[in-house]
């Protein structure tokens, strides 16, 4: 396991790359299917890694607690060194309720990581919506827990929803996010 930190080059206020990505139930997703509500986190995460695996729980609570917030993740890991981040396991963790996301889906070609510039899992990206765009609000960590036995005492991402929500900006700066890195198909 690589230990990495979260680097992109999208700034605040830039517009989300699109993307058109399957999800375990077999629908393709864009952020575009989102825009009935005010808030997107996009989180590239995967199924093995356990500072991912940390944050399962976390996540599906802020999918659950906001009504106009949408939490999508997705799995960069398509490499086939790394089995269990496999599509079919994908499924299996939905299935099973062990991720409850409005969305979990598979990005193939690593492409859409790459043009995040996502560097680790969990790397999470929260946009605001704004004239029908949705715009970089925080890049960084879901909470202060930065290691996967650590338990949080402070919540950035919740907080940072429920600013967008209230129609305020977020007043966090943007921290590294923590998490084994991206599992990289070689060429």
């Amino acid at each position: 396991m690589t230990l990495m930190e979260s680097d992109s080059d999208l700034g605040r206020g830039d517009i989300a790359p699109a993307f058109s990505l399957r999800g375990t139930d077999g629908t393709r997703y864009g952020p575009g299917d989102f825009a009935d509500n005010e808030a997107l986190l996009v989180v590239f995460t995967c199924n093995h890694c356990p500072y991912a695996q940390a944050k399962f729980e976390h996540l599906n609570e802020l999918a659950a607690g906001f009504d106009d917030a949408a939490v999508v993740g997705i799995n960069p890991n398509a490499n086939e060194e790394y089995p269990d981040d496999s599509y079919e396991n994908m499924v299996e963790l939905v299935d099973d309720g062990t991720i409850d996301y409005d969305a979990y889906l598979y990005d193939e070609t690593q492409t859409v990581a790459s043009e995040y510039g996502a560097v680790c899992t969990p790397d999470p990206f929260l946009f605001r919506r704004e004239d029908d765009n949705w715009r970089l609000a925080y890049h960084g960590r879901l909470d202060d827990a930065l290691d996967p036995d650590s338990e949080p005492t402070e919540f950035y991402v919740e907080d940072a929803i429920e600013s967008i929500l209230a129609g305020e900006d977020v007043e966090y700066p943007d921290r590294p996010s923590r998490g084994c890195s991206i599992k990289w198909r070689e060429e």
